[in-house]
C-alpha cells in the first residue's frame, strides 16, 4: 500500500503534457502550452495548440498556435527567445541553453493578436543522479487467456538526499530496438500460401533499427515524504510487449527530474482524473489548471503547466534472454526496410554489449 502511494505510472501522449479533450461550451478554444525545460543542453521545445472546438465538424482537432512570441527569462534578468521550427506551433531554445539549478524561469508568450499570457516562476531544484537502471518482466491477465499482455518494467536507482523534499518525474526519453524481418518469406502480392510460384525470396534485408514512435508516452512521479533520505528502487517505466520489440535488444533513455511541489501536485490531479475515466487512454472529465495564466483576462481558463527541471539521464538495454515472460515473435515476411522509419544504420551510441 506504502508503494503506491510513493509513485504512479501512468501511459500519458509523448509531451510533458499532451492537449486533452475538456467538457466546453460549444465553440470554445482554450489555449494548450506543452513543455518544459531542464539542467540537460537544448533545444527544449515549447508546443502551443488550441484545443478542440466542440459540436464543429472539426471535432477532435487539435490546432497549432503558430507566429507567437515565445520567451524564457529567469530570476536574474536573462531573456532567452524561442524560434518556431519547422513544425507548427513548435517554439525551440537555442541549442546550447540550459536551465541551471536554484533559478526560476517564467514562460512568457504573446499571440499573433496581441493577447499575452504568463507562467508562474518555476524553480528548478538539483536531482540525484541515477546509479543504475534494472528490469525484470511482467505480465498481465485480461479477459482472454490468449491476449494476455507482458513486457519489460523498468527500475530507477538512485539515493534520495536528506536536506530537502524531494519531487520526481521520470520519463522515457529515445526508444530504439532491432527489427528482425523475414525478407525470405516474402511472397508475390495475391498469391496463395500454396502456391509455389508465389514464393520471391529477398536477398535483402532481415535486420534494421528503428525509433519507436512516442505517441503514449509513460511517465510515473514520486514524493519523497515516506523515504526522504533513503537508496531507492522505483518502478519508473513499462515497455509493453508488442511481438517485435524484444526480438533482439531495446534500448530505452530514462529521464529522471526533480520538479516543483506545484508540478507534482498538478501531474497527481492529471493522473487521478484520468483513472475515474477507466483507462489511461480516456480524456479527463473535467479541465485542470496549471501554473499558466492570461494577463489580459485572469479568468481565461489556460491549459498545460510550463516546467523547470533539473534532470539526470541514463539508458538501458532490454535483452529478450533475461526475460522470463515474452510474446510470441511476430513475423514480417518481407525486407524490414519496407517498415516506416526503418534503417540499416544502428542509432547513435548503440553497444548493447557494453
Amino acid at each position: 500500500m506504502l508503494k503506491k502511494l510513493l509513485y504512479i505510472i501512468l501511459i500519458l501522449p509523448i509531451s510533458c503534457i499532451e492537449p486533452y479533450k475538456v467538457e466546453l461550451p460549444q465553440g470554445e478554444q482554450l489555449l494548450t502550452v506543452d513543455g518544459f525545460i531542464t539542467t540537460d543542453s537544448g533545444p527544449h521545445i515549447i508546443r502551443l495548440t488550441r484545443s478542440d472546438t466542440y459540436g464543429s465538424v472539426f471535432q477532435g482537432l487539435i490546432r497549432p498556435v503558430s507566429q507567437a512570441n515565445v520567451v524564457i527569462r529567469d530570476s536574474e534578468g536573462n531573456v532567452t527567445f524561442l524560434e518556431e521550427g519547422i513544425e507548427r506551433g513548435a517554439y525551440q531554445t537555442p541549442p546550447d541553453f540550459r536551465a541551471r539549478v536554484g533559478i526560476s524561469y517564467t514562460l512568457l508568450i504573446t499571440l499573433l493578436g496581441g493577447k499575452s499570457y504568463t507562467s508562474l516562476p518555476e524553480r528548478v531544484a538539483a536531482v540525484p543522479e541515477i546509479l543504475e537502471l534494472s528490469y525484470s518482466a511482467v505480465g498481465f491477465n485480461t479477459e482472454d487467456r490468449l491476449l494476455d499482455r507482458s513486457g519489460a518494467r523498468i527500475f530507477a536507482h538512485f539515493n534520495d538526499p536528506s536536506d530537502q523534499t524531494n519531487f520526481y518525474y521520470w520519463r522515457v526519453g529515445a526508444r530504439n530496438y532491432v527489427l528482425v524481418a523475414n525478407p525470405e518469406l516474402y511472397r508475390l502480392p495475391g498469391t496463395h500460401p500454396t502456391n509455389p510460384r508465389g514464393e520471391a525470396p529477398k536477398a535483402c534485408c532481415a535486420i534494421c533499427y528503428i525509433q519507436e514512435p512516442g505517441r503514449f508516452q509513460r511517465f510515473a512521479i514520486a514524493s519523497d515524504e515516506g523515504f526522504n533520505g533513503l537508496p531507492q528502487r522505483l518502478p519508473v517505466a513499462f515497455v509493453e510487449d508488442d511481438g517485435l520489440k524484444f526480438k533482439q535488444a531495446y534500448r530505452a533513455e530514462i529521464l529522471q527530474m526533480s520538479i516543483s511541489a506545484n508540478a507534482h501536485r498538478f501531474l497527481r490531479l492529471v493522473e487521478q482524473q484520468t483513472s475515474l475515466t477507466g483507462s489511461v487512454f480516456d480524456s479527463p472529465p473535467a479541465n485542470i489548471r496549471g501554473n499558466m495564466i492570461s494577463l489580459d483576462d485572469p479568468n481565461e481558463i489556460v491549459l498545460g503547466f510550463f516546467m523547470a527541471a533539473g534532470v539526470s539521464k541514463k539508458e538501458v538495454y532490454i535483452k529478450p534472454g533475461k526475460l522470463d515472460i515474452r510474446q510470441t515473435p511476430k513475423t514480417i515476411p518481407d525486407d524490414c526496410l519496407t517498415v516506416p522509419g526503418a534503417t540499416l544504420d544502428p542509432p547513435a551510441g548503440w553497444n548493447p554489449d557494453n
